[in-house]
């Protein structure tokens, strides 16, 4: 099990007129995933209003903020449970077996436009053996076409806009990512958390966009950009791409601040508790495995 001690501090101005702001920032609720000691604090004596999204498990708080400044503080324990699996056991599942609530996750998006980049995704991946070692094949191929630049996109680029440009952030790896899986048929699904385990060279902590895909019994993690140990994500949200799991949406004037987060392990050798690492097996914080029942 890994403990993950979390905090987030954020900060905005606020004009005369006030502004809505829509977050995603408290830990989903998992079954692998168990949350404790949670804490929020906002500096303006306003009420929050909180909705789960059934189908995703993703929390959003929703506030109207009046004029001045607006701090927000967020803080949680978080107990992971991952699954681990052998890479070479888990296949592709077909279209006509995927279960309902994963089938969104093979259409393309306005961030990951999977339809035109079909024959390129084909010519390729087409001919690799269909199963997690194709996903890390496309895995590895972005990460060899596309170079980790801070201040390289903005809320407009998309997969497409990342393959010509080939440079990028973890949000820009994971929308082409997820457009070459979804165009070879595999579902893929933006996922979002903190980049535990990154080089201080790229800059302070700060959120982290990765990859989660569909395979044999559950979805398993990806992380494109290569920066961060994803044994060491916390999930907040999951999505179609970006727009689906911003940390904050605002509506009004408003000038930000660089958000600042920490995350720490907790290593407890008597609790089974050890601290993130790289690993080769597949990796899930998905639910328990399905169980199909047979005649």
């Amino acid at each position: 099990m890994i403990r993950l001690e979390l905090q987030i501090d954020l900060s905005y101005e606020i004009d005369q007129h006030g502004a809505d702001f829509v977050f995603n920032i408290h830990a989903a609720h998992t079954p692998s995933q168990t949350l404790s000691d949670e804490r929020l604090a906002l500096s303006q004596s306003v009420e929050p209003q909180m909705h789960t999204d059934p189908s995703t498990g993703n929390r959003y708080m929703r506030l109207r903020a009046l004029p001045g400044e607006l701090k927000l503080s967020y803080s949680v324990t978080v107990d992971l449970a991952h699954r681990f699996a052998d890479p070479m056991q888990l296949p592709e599942v077909p279209v006509c077996r995927l279960p309902p609530e994963v089938i969104g996750y093979i259409y393309p998006s306005r961030y990951c436009e999977s339809d035109r980049l079909v024959k390129m995704a084909i010519h390729e991946f087409g001919m690799l053996w269909q199963g997690h070692g194709r996903v890390q094949a496309i895995q590895e191929w972005v990460r060899r076409r596309v170079t980790f630049t801070s201040n390289t996109s903005n809320s407009n680029t998309s997969a497409v806009d990342t393959l010509i440009e080939q440079v990028g952030v973890c949000r820009d790896f994971a929308h082409l990512m997820i457009a070459l899986c979804r165009a070879v048929n595999i579902p893929a699904r933006f996922a979002t958390g903190t980049d535990f385990g990154a080089d201080p060279i790229l800059g302070p902590p700060d959120f982290h966009a990765y990859v989660e895909v569909y395979l044999g019994d559950g979805w398993y993690i990806f992380d494109p950009s290569g920066t961060a140990i994803p044994m060491g994500f916390v999930r907040f949200g999951t999505g179609r791409a970006a727009a689906d799991v911003a940390f904050a949406t605002i509506f009004g004037g408003v000038k930000s601040m660089a958000p600042m987060i920490r995350a720490w392990a907790v290593e407890d050798a008597a609790l089974g508790i050890v601290l993130p690492h790289h690993c080769v097996q597949a990796l899930s914080t998905d639910t328990v495995p399905r169980v199909t029942a047979s005649g």
